[in-house]
């Protein structure tokens, strides 16, 4: 059986009973990068075993550990941070165990995504996720442009290295658009603040750019306020 897992995204007090409970009664747990994960096991005393399930390994990890589940191990899923399956390898390994009829169930628990969405305080009926947008300028933007009539909320992720050319992206096919940015949710440094494009990019000019970023925005050209 195959338990998806959700660990804090930053405040070790937002782990679930549930979480914990799963940690130490699976057999094995599989993790985005066991040296982060052992740091939370070591806090809460767990002592299940570790191995490493990743981008790079998981079509190699995935096959060993659905053997495993069929000879009647149980694992339990879990990323460096939130809920498995967002934006990680974890869709794979879900899918796959599936596809092998064996049961998966899920200790719900935290993500980014939401709180985000709530505290940006744009609308949240109906909304698109993107994970993190291609990498090459090119992809990045022929993605964005798919959304200029969507005319709805729009979630993605983002790393500190690449906000800045993301934010320049997002105005080229948006125009000078206000953005929300939320940062390091969760975390005693979290910060959540909406300005326009052109007022972010200057903010950066002086500013570092810390911390993972959830990037929140109304998919409408050239709109000038969120």
């Amino acid at each position: 059986m195959l338990y998806i897992i959700s660990t804090p995204i930053g405040n070790l007090g937002d782990i679930t009973i549930r979480a914990l409970e799963t940690l130490k009664k699976v057999d094995l747990i599989a993790a985005e990068d066991t040296r982060h994960t052992g740091k939370l096991l070591k806090h809460f005393s767990v002592k299940t075993p570790q191995v490493s399930y990743h981008e790079y390994n998981k079509t190699t990890r995935a096959p060993d550990l659905i053997h495993k589940m069929k000879q009647g191990l149980s694992i339990g899923l879990v990323s460096d941070a939130g809920t498995p399956g967002i934006s990680d390898p974890g869709f794979h390994l879900i899918r796959e165990t599936q596809k092998a009829n064996l049961e998966v169930t899920t200790t719900p628990g935290a993500t980014a995504l939401i709180p985000a969405l709530i505290l940006s305080g744009c609308p949240v009926d109906q909304f698109q996720f993107l994970g993190f947008l291609p990498i090459k300028p090119t992809k990045k933007i022929k993605k964005l442009e798919t959304l200029k009539s969507y005319g709805k909320t729009v979630i993605l992720y983002e790393s500190p290295y690449k906000i800045v050319k993301t934010l320049k992206s997002i105005q080229t096919v948006f125009g000078d658009i206000s953005v929300t940015l939320c940062r390091e949710i969760t975390k005693m440094n979290e910060e959540i603040k909406t300005l326009a494009i052109s007022e972010w990019l200057t903010f950066y000019e002086t500013h570092s750019t810390k911390g993972e970023f959830v990037v929140i925005f109304i998919a409408e050209p050239h709109s000038e306020t969120i």
